[in-house]
């Protein structure tokens, strides 16, 4: 049985939730569970942000591509979860023209601002969120995960429930939300894959 799952976390060098999406890489490797894991690191990472002139708009409308081409999503719910604002700059999604509208390209900040090039936007179709929008990065994805019906796994990276990091747009899902580690007999941290297995249907 082979699965293909994306993985929405907070990929900050220093205080982000990296932790549990290696984890997760490791787990979906094993013999045992076929799990294809898609994280949004490798998602920016890619093709799409490759090109100098990638933006905003561009990174989320992949996003939408690759949660679409998936049967469920894992968010990573960290301390600094609710108060990510990457990727909700635009403009453009306040104005019905692009005119005198800029933004900065992905990861080109030193080449500073650049025209919108966006000309014409359209309604978006197949309930997919259209990638114009004022939303955070980790906003988008999990908006895209609701309207397209995915399974949604919410993971802590904590030892308990940490309802108080949930970010607002994630109200109503505190249920479905778990802690990512647990303490075995001799004291380790390791990750308590019970309730992600169950999940995807491997248990």
């Amino acid at each position: 049985m082979s699965k293909r799952v994306y993985i929405s976390a907070d990929y900050s060098q220093y205080n982000g939730d990296r932790d549990v999406v290696e984890e997760l890489q490791k787990w979906g490797n094993d013999s045992l569970h076929k799990v294809d894991f898609i994280d949004m690191s490798s998602v920016a990472a890619g093709s799409v942000a490759s090109d100098p002139d990638c933006r905003i708009c561009d990174l989320k409308a992949e996003f939408n591509r690759q949660i679409n081409a998936s049967s469920a999503v894992i968010f990573v719910v960290g301390d600094k979860t609710r108060s990510r604002t990457a990727g909700q700059y635009c403009a453009r999604a306040f104005l019905e023209t692009c005119y005198g509208v800029y933004c900065t390209p992905y990861k080109q900040n030193s080449s500073g601002e650049k025209p919108c090039k966006v000309v014409n936007t359209f309604p978006t179709q197949n309930n997919n969120v259209g990638n114009i929008n004022s939303y955070s990065y980790l906003r988008h994805e999990f908006e895209q995960a609701v309207s397209r019906k995915k399974d949604i796994i919410i993971v802590y990276n904590s030892t308990r429930y940490e309802h108080d990091w949930l970010p607002a747009y994630m109200k109503g899902y505190e249920d479905v939300a778990s802690p990512f580690w647990t303490i075995n007999a001799i004291g380790q941290r390791i990750g308590n894959y019970m309730y992600v297995k169950k999940a995807l249907g491997f248990e």
